[in-house]
């Protein structure tokens, strides 16, 4: 089979959407190349334990990749991904270049090139996420490795993003609590939450190849009896009260449900929050406030946010 490379030089603000708009358009794999990855700074106890080729990437910007079927259909998808990432400047969301290129690639090609821009790296004092190809051995004894397949599903763990949640989630956890994951993509912060003790852990997706890539994800960390994964609109229909709600999603679609989170979370429980841009930060920050929550803390790793709240 043929497949043709949609490369789209955007922004770092714009890889999380535009990555997700083409995994909805049926990508076969994404591939980042973020030059941010080769200078990122995780702190004095965190260091990645891989090297990246900086040939690989671009000097400014970040160059998304996705790969499609070459079939009768692929110019009504290409025009469509292309009609659906200019609306993002609807959100406000900056698309640098936004310069699409196309090519040819051969079946052998794709179907591993991304691979190596994915390797095990150490994200917090004790989550280490390994690819299920790769072969790692913790390092320390308390090391937690989430080992993960992300298939087609957008997310490799190691997004500033992600990184904020999972250090957020290791800080608030207790034992036993029950934890909702909205947006959980491949599953990582809900193996996570489930390793660092959660006692039950929902993981909600509105896409279901992401469904599926979590559910597999959570066989494979041997989890699955503390995750349920489930098919949802953010948090629409769940009823209860829960400890923690943890959403690695837009800052605009934070803010659409924060009345929703209140709702389900008990008093004195935690919603962590991040996907949010710096200057999305006060935005999400006072919607937060306007519906009783309290911020405990704000992280930031490069442009981007995790704002760390509790229920009043």
């Amino acid at each position: 089979m043929k497949w043709t490379e949609f490369s789209i030089h955007t922004t770092q603000e714009a890889v999380e959407p535009v990555s997700n708009i083409l995994h909805e358009a049926g990508a076969s794999g994404v591939v980042i190349e973020d030059p941010h990855d080769l200078i990122k700074d995780w702190g004095v106890h965190l260091g990645e334990i891989y090297q990246l080729s900086p040939d690989d990437y671009p000097e400014e910007g970040v160059i998304v990749k996705a790969y499609f079927p070459v079939n009768s259909f692929l110019a009504e998808t290409v025009d469509e991904v292309k009609e659906a990432i200019n609306g993002l400047l609807l959100y406000d969301i900056d698309l640098g270049y936004n310069k699409v290129t196309l090519h040819e690639v051969k079946e052998e090609d794709w179907a591993t090139a991304w691979k190596k821009y994915y390797k095990p790296v150490k994200i917090s004092n004790s989550i280490t996420i390994s690819p299920t190809w790769e072969e790692y051995k913790p390092v320390r004894p308390d090391e937690c490795v989430i080992e993960l397949d992300p298939g087609m599903a957008f997310g490799t763990g190691t997004h500033p993003t992600t990184v904020l949640c999972v250090q957020a989630i290791e800080k608030y956890i207790h034992e036993g609590d029950e934890v909702i994951d909205v947006g959980t993509g491949t599953g990582v912060l809900s193996i996570a939450a489930a390793k660092l003790g959660a006692g039950r852990v929902i993981a909600l997706d509105l896409d279901e190849i992401a469904v599926e890539s979590a559910k597999l994800n959570t066989e494979i960390n041997k989890v699955d009896d503390v995750v349920a994964v489930k098919q949802n609109n953010l948090i629409e229909g769940i009823e209860g009260q829960y400890d923690v709600i943890v959403a690695n999603i837009l800052a605009e679609i934070i803010v659409r449900f924060v009345q929703d989170a209140a709702r389900v979370l008990k008093p004195g429980g935690t919603f962590i929050t991040s996907g949010i841009i710096q200057r999305k930060k006060v935005e999400v920050k006072d919607a937060l406030l306007s519906h009783g929550f309290e911020i405990e803390e704000i992280l930031e790793m490069e442009d981007w946010v995790a704002i760390i709240a509790k229920k009043v």
